[in-house]
């Protein structure tokens, strides 16, 4: 099932590219044709690289991982923001801040400073503050919350890069190449796709363009969220399961214990006690006794009769 179709993207202006000159030869491949010296995007290919990339989108968050969005344009601010905040991916529209991937542990302590002053408001210690100090404050909060304050969530560098326009956003991908996290990007016809891993070629600049491809890649998004809140739900009541079917076990366990320890006990009982071997011996000791055959008894031999004659002549 496709995502979008031929008609909803050239309703929307998808097919647009920039004029001839201005275009760059790497997106040979994704050009349709040329018209009034503008070149027109072969938009079958954006069909298939829609589906493409919502279907990876989708993958990456049922994984529980995080797509950062960029779009720093005027006109692409709102709809950035409005799509991408609902579902609850982070997303930069204001300028981008150099560093933030490569040098990502110090964006991490400016948005720690965000909820370190939101502290101050909230245990009172503003109130021992001077009212320049507060101004100051408040100022500082204001300008973080404008630039980090869409990506106070992002905990850690995201699994994905989402660019609108590569040309303006050329230091994200930058940094995303240089750190090898993929990149998702609307290409158009001025721009270099060969740093993109995920190219999506149409028109960059029209609001309802934009619109039609980040409802397409949020949609994704929004599914694979719910299978993994579907699939927390299994997990977790399989888990209840397990722990109600714990005690059950236990006490099959202890029953049967107790059965074969009283099985065991008549046993014992009925054992022979230690008389059996006393009784046993005397039988042990006649019977050799009795196999034993009688030994002959020496007869002895009768003296000789003495020889009177011998004594006589003594």
């Amino acid at each position: 099932m496709s995502r979008t179709n031929f008609e909803q993207l050239l309703e929307a202006g998808c097919h647009f590219g920039h004029l001839r000159r201005k275009w760059n030869p790497a997106m040979a491949p994704y050009i349709f044709m040329e018209r009034n010296g503008i070149h027109i995007i072969d938009l079958n290919q954006t069909v298939a690289a829609i589906d493409q990339a919502a279907e990876v989108l989708k993958r990456m968050a049922r994984d529980g991982k995080k797509i950062l969005f960029v779009g720093t344009k005027k006109q692409l601010k709102d709809i950035v923001a409005e799509k991408v905040s609902a579902v609850g991916m982070p997303y930069v529209i204001e300028r981008w801040p150099g560093g933030m991937l490569t040098n990502f542990p110090t964006i991490r302590k400016a948005v720690k400073k965000m909820a370190t002053i939101d502290k101050l408001t909230s245990d009172g210690t503003y109130s021992n503050l001077s009212k320049r100090e507060i101004l100051q404050i408040t100022r500082q909060r204001a300008k973080l919350e404008k630039n980090l304050g869409s990506i106070a969530d992002l905990s850690r560098l995201p699994a994905a890069l989402f660019v609108i326009d590569v040309l303006k956003e050329n230091i994200a991908v930058r940094e995303a190449n240089r750190l090898g996290i993929p990149v998702f990007a609307i290409v158009d016809t001025n721009s270099d796709p060969t740093s993109i891993d995920y190219v999506i070629p149409a028109n960059d600049d029209a609001t309802k363009s934009v619109d039609v491809i980040l409802t397409a890649c949020c949609a994704a998004i929004a599914e694979g969220l719910e299978e993994r809140k579907a699939e927390k739900g299994e997990e977790a009541a399989a888990s209840d399961e397990e722990k109600a079917e714990k005690p059950r076990r236990e006490r099959i366990r202890k029953v049967t214990r107790k059965e074969e320890t009283m099985e065991e006990a008549p046993k014992a009982a009925e054992a022979p006690v230690a008389e059996a071997p006393a009784e046993e011996a005397p039988a042990a000791a006649e019977a050799p006794a009795e196999e034993t055959p009688a030994k002959p008894k020496r007869v002895r031999k009768a003296a000789a009769p003495k020889d009177e004659t011998k004594e006589a002549e003594a």
